[in-house]
């Protein structure tokens, strides 16, 4: 059972209530996670529509303009997929898993106490509200519009702002998957560690 110090440094046992209700607060996100996750969210989503409604202004659609050289370009298009223009003829679907993605993202959330998973969910939200407000919003809307893509590199599929928050969204939470920290922001062993202390 879980104990604490008095001013000695002496160990008290909790008891069961206090320990129970120790852990229920462990298992609640933090506001300031929580506010963490919903700027870097507000950011990307900001960024993205932003930078869209530019390119919608001040590119003719399917004419290059290059930006760094010829390394980065600006290219208007329509993209009725998701991601690098994937799945072209999908577009119903992928506004479907749009939503999932953004629900589930909420959904997990609740267990937040990390500030990279924050930052994750953060972008992994924006990222694919930004794409899905194409979606229901540009031609010819109701979940089939078009999205607005306008960056392209050498023999890579013209993306966005949303595209780029979702893959590095993707990116780290395959880095903190691997490193074995959980959205709860312990590592694997830790919660093994505290699952045998509670255990005995």
């Amino acid at each position: 059972m879980p104990d604490v110090q008095d001013q000695a440094g002496n160990e008290i046992p909790l008891s069961q209530p206090d320990a129970d209700a120790r852990r229920a607060a462990s298992r609640r996100p933090s506001p300031r996670l929580i506010a963490l996750l919903v700027a870097v969210a507000a950011s990307g989503y900001a960024a993205d529509q932003g930078t869209k409604a530019w390119a919608k202004s001040a590119l003719e659609p399917d004419r290059s303009r290059e930006f760094i050289g010829t390394l980065l370009q600006l290219r208007l298009t329509d993209n009725p997929g998701a991601a690098f223009s994937i799945a072209t003829n999908a577009t119903w679907l992928l506004t479907v898993i749009a939503i999932a993605v953004i629900a589930v993202t909420i959904y997990f959330a609740r267990r937040l106490r990390s500030k990279p998973w924050a930052c994750a969910l953060g972008l992994l939200i924006g990222g694919a509200l930004g794409n899905l407000t194409d979606r229901f919003f540009r031609p010819p809307g109701g979940g089939r519009g078009h999205v607005v893509d306008f960056l392209e590199l050498p023999h890579w599929p013209i993306f966005n702002v949303a595209d780029i928050c979702v893959v590095t969204a993707a990116c780290l939470i395959a880095l903190l998957a691997f490193l074995g920290i959980g959205i709860d922001g312990k590592r694997a062993d830790d919660t093994k560690t505290s699952a045998a202390e509670d255990a005995s």
